[in-house]
C-alpha cells in the first residue's frame, strides 16, 4: 500500500486481477461467489470473462476506482465511486475480493474481482471509507448549490426592493 499522491488524496494498491464479469444484481456476498466460479468456467463466446490473472494497480480515490496494469499502466477500468453498489472480501476464500459498479453507459452492473495476500480487507475498508467520503462530499456540493441557489434569489428580491426604492424616491424629488 502507497499513498501516491497529496493533492487527490489517492491510494494505490498492488494486486493480482482477476477478472470482470457482468452480474444480474448489484450487490450480495452471493453475486461475488457467482462471479468467481463463473471465471472458473468461462464460456467460449465471453473474452470478458478469461482470467488473465495479471498484477494491477488499484488507484482509489473519493472520486473512482481505477485499474491499471502494472508493467504498462494502462488504464483497464475506471469505476466513478458513485457506481459502486457492492465491495466485500469471500468469506470462503479470505484472499479473494472484489466489488459490484453499474456500467456508466449501460445498465448493466460488473463484478471486478481481484486476489491479494494481505490488502484484500484493507481494500475492502478502504473501498467502504472512500465511498462514505464521496456520498459526504456530494452531500456537501450539494448543500453548497442550495446555499447559492438562496443566495441568487435573495439577490434577486433586493435588486427589485432596491428598484423600487430607486423609483420612489424618483417619484419624491419630482414633487
Amino acid at each position: 500500500m502507497s499513498d501516491t499522491s497529496d493533492s487527490d488524496n489517492e491510494i494505490s494498491f498492488q494486486v493480482k486481477f482477476l477478472g470482470r464479469v457482468e452480474v444480474i444484481r448489484p450487490e450480495g456476498l452471493q453475486i461475488l461467489e457467482e462471479a468467481v466460479q463463473n471465471l472458473k468456467t468461462p464460456d467460449s463466446y465471453s473474452t470478458e470473462k478469461k482470467a488473465k490473472k495479471s498484477k494491477v494497480h488499484v488507484f482509489l480515490s473519493v472520486s473512482a476506482i481505477d485499474i491499471l496494469e502494472k508493467k504498462t499502466k494502462f488504464l483497464l477500468y475506471s469505476c466513478p465511486l458513485s457506481t459502486v453498489s457492492f465491495c466485500a472480501v469471500l468469506p470462503n476464500s479470505p484472499k479473494i475480493f472484489g466489488f459490484v459498479a453499474k456500467h456508466p453507459a449501460v445498465d448493466t452492473y460488473h463484478c471486478y474481482l481481484f486476489q491479494s495476500k494481505t490488502f484484500g480487507h484493507v481494500l475492502v475498508s478502504v473501498i467502504g471509507d472512500a465511498f462514505q467520503a464521496s456520498k459526504k462530499e456530494e452531500e456537501v456540493r450539494g448543500g453548497r448549490d442550495l446555499i447559492v441557489e438562496a443566495l441568487r434569489h435573495k439577490n434577486k428580491v433586493l435588486q427589485k426592493e432596491n428598484d423600487e426604492l430607486k423609483r420612489r424616491l424618483a417619484a419624491q424629488s419630482i414633487i
